[in-house]
């Protein structure tokens, strides 16, 4: 049920709106009374401090000329800032989220969450009723902000026939990751919404690994984990410039290079003789197709042997566009106000990482808090003198529109695992600002050039992508951490999930736990060194027809997560040193509690520890069908105090 609102000035068919509209209330007051139709009222805490957000945003609005957002839980407190102190007792959880002409907010008591809105003064159950909303808030964004409260749309379950095997299904082919159909694959290229989709394109090469060259491959989805084939939309070896590598796509809404309002512009290197250029390509039919623009290469090599990956972002705050452009050991950094002619700004080193590839420059909020709004500037890059593969590495720091000025001289790694490269990132342009600076997207390339044409696949070659994360940043052990879940939609491939509790690990391994029925699925798991336990180390081993291929735990002596590829399977006795090595990542335990959450996909292993604080992407390949797992301790006992299993079914 929602509210209708009268003017001040009552017309006679006003009136009688207004007449029916009290003898609709009455119905409904009846039907309550009755016990037909009834809603629970909402309990005291929740009216009062969505009440009191109410009265501090037009506080705000009155005093600032604008609303402000606020989220307990996630760290903002904007709202306060402009208003007063909010009152929070008795609820869980309180946010609201605003745009210029509105608000809407939430409060979390119990299990339960209740919704108000600056479109009308009448509290909801979410979910019982449609939340009012004023017209500058998505549907979208409401959306999100229940989820982050906890109040996520249900979503259908699986049908059975997913969780199986298709017909005809090689070895290794994952069933909820992206890879294509035949061929080869590689770098991911930053998806964009149009049109009510995603648009996402990858490196492909139709000739491999008879002919060299990429060009970009198009698939689409409405929720980022279901994909569907669009085929290429940029042909390579066309215009005499040479194939189509890695670069960006951006709507260009403000028509800047002339194209056209809501053009889709490409920029990306094309190489030809060894030489690298940026060229430009725009689609004038929402990226489902491209024509080369008659002014290539827009941006001509000026002697550099590495001068590649063009990431572009608008910046909104100094009215240009930016370019990211990795040079060797250093990222340059380019405007235009046109996309087609750049300027060059400045100039980043990332000293000790080898040659950088596919940079990428974003803002995100620190600790949900809108004051601590921070800059990152990533590139994939080698981490060999660190002990670790090749990876993504990242710093946070400021942009003044011209110069990124590092908080630190030391980077971080956003993936310890060793295949994970080539990442980009993105938010959604559904959301309000302040709930797209809190968090945004991420997908990578699950694999590693060291042994990436060497892989044991048939029907396909270069890997896979990860699955679409959700990053944050986050102050953890006093840094500023790039912190990485699994983004929620992954739910909807969620079975029936089967939790055992309290178990003793030991090195004869834990009894009672479920066994995977298949090879794709997720793991939750809680360990602990319980008081009496003399362990130091726990992990599950996933077991195939020739015994362990692949190792995921923790150490509780060094503190670290780790990935081993052990096994050794025949399929990848061929393959780079690398990938035995095992990898880890330090990551303490919180509370004395250590928390994984393990996605595996017939040929993948991505880890998250401690709630995303650590993550660890590898490529891992068995001999035979997948036979289950078992959990044990190195030494000693350790205590399983919740482990969770739950397939994944197929998105195709």
């Amino acid at each position: 049920m929602s509210l209708r609102f009268f003017p001040n000035k009552i017309t006679p068919r006003a009136l009688w709106a207004a007449v029916a509209a009290a003898a609709a209330l009455v119905l409904v007051a009846v039907a309550i009374v009755a016990g037909v139709g009834s809603r629970p009222a909402p309990p005291g805490p929740a009216e009062e401090a969505l009440a009191d957000i109410a009265k501090a945003q037009s506080e705000a609005k009155k005093a600032k000329g604008r609303y402000g957002s606020f989220w307990l839980a996630g760290g903002d407190r904007s709202l306060e800032a402009l208003a007063h102190p909010l009152r929070t007792e008795g609820v869980a959880d309180l946010r609201t989220i605003e745009c210029a002409d509105g608000w809407v907010a939430a409060a979390r008591v119990g299990q339960e969450v209740y919704a108000r809105s600056s479109a009308g003064d009448q509290v909801v159950l979410a979910g019982s009723a449609d939340i009012p909303r004023p017209d500058c808030v998505t549907p979208e964004a409401v959306t999100a902000m229940l989820a982050d409260l906890g109040a996520g749309p249900e979503l259908p379950a699986p049908a059975e026939s997913a969780f199986e095997r298709p017909d005809g299904a090689s070895a290794y082919r994952p069933g909820y990751h992206l890879t294509p159909r035949e061929n080869w694959m590689n770098d991911p290229q930053r998806p964009f919404w149009l049109d009510g989709q995603w648009h996402y394109y990858y490196l492909y090469n139709s000739g491999y690994p008879e002919e060299n060259g990429t060009e970009w491959y198009h698939v689409t989805s409405t929720d980022l984990v279901h994909w569907r084939d669009e085929g290429v939309a940029i042909e390579k070896y066309k215009n005499g410039l040479g194939d189509i590598e890695t670069g960006s796509a951006v709507v260009d809404y403000g028509n800047t290079a002339g194209f056209g309002e809501g053009a889709v512009i490409a920029v990306m290197t094309q190489q030809d003789e060894g030489v690298q250029r940026q060229s430009l390509f725009y689609s004038t039919d929402k990226g489902y197709s491209f024509k080369a623009y008659d002014g290539n290469p827009v941006m001509d090599n000026p002697g550099e042997q590495h001068w590649r990956d063009p990431k572009i972002i608008r910046d909104e705050a100094n009215n240009q566009w930016v370019m990211a452009l990795a040079e060797g050991e250093k990222i340059g950094l380019y405007a235009s106000s046109n996309l087609k002619e750049w300027r060059y700004l400045s100039g980043f080193e990332g000293k000790g990482l080898g040659i950088l590839e596919c940079p990428e420059l974003f803002q995100l909020d620190v600790d949900g808090d809108p004051s601590k709004r921070t800059w990152v500037l990533a590139a994939s890059a080698n981490g060999a003198e660190e002990g670790k593969t090749t990876g993504v590495a990242y710093w946070t720091g400021t942009w003044d529109g011209t110069r990124f000025e590092p908080a630190h001289a030391e980077h971080q790694w956003l993936d310890d695992g060793p295949d994970f490269y080539a990442a980009v990132t993105w938010d959604d342009p559904r959301l309000t600002e302040s709930q797209r600076m809190g968090s945004r997207h991420a997908i990578a390339w699950l694999n590693n050039w060291s042994y990436a044409r060497k892989l044991p696949t048939k029907d396909w070659h270069g890997g896979m992508d990860t699955v679409v994360r959700d990053i944050r940043l986050k102050t953890i052990a006093g840094k500023r951490t790039l912190v990485s879940t699994p983004t929620d939609a992954l739910k909807s491939l969620e079975g029936d999930t089967t939790t055992v509790e309290d178990r003793k690990l030991t090195p004869a391994g834990a009894e009672g736990l479920p066994q995977p029925a298949g090879g794709a699925y997720r793991l939750d798991l809680t360990l602990e060194r319980a008081a009496g336990d003399e362990g130091s180390e726990a992990k599950v081993e996933l077991l195939a027809g020739n015994g362990v291929f692949a190792t995921v735990g923790y150490d509780f002596e060094s503190e670290t997560a780790f990935v081993s590829r052990d096994g050794a399977a025949r399929e990848t006795a061929g393959l780079a040193p690398e990938y035995g090595t095992v990898r880890r990542a330090e990551t303490p335990p919180r509370d004395g509690k250590v928390q994984l959450t393990v996605f595996v996909d017939h040929s993948s292993v991505e880890v998250f520890a401690n709630g995303g604080e650590k993550t660890l992407s590898s490529l891992v390949f068995s001999a035979g069908d997948p036979k289950g797992l078992q959990a044990l301790s190195k030494d000693g006992t350790l205590t399983l105090k919740s482990f969770s299993y739950t397939p994944m079914a197929a998105t195709s």
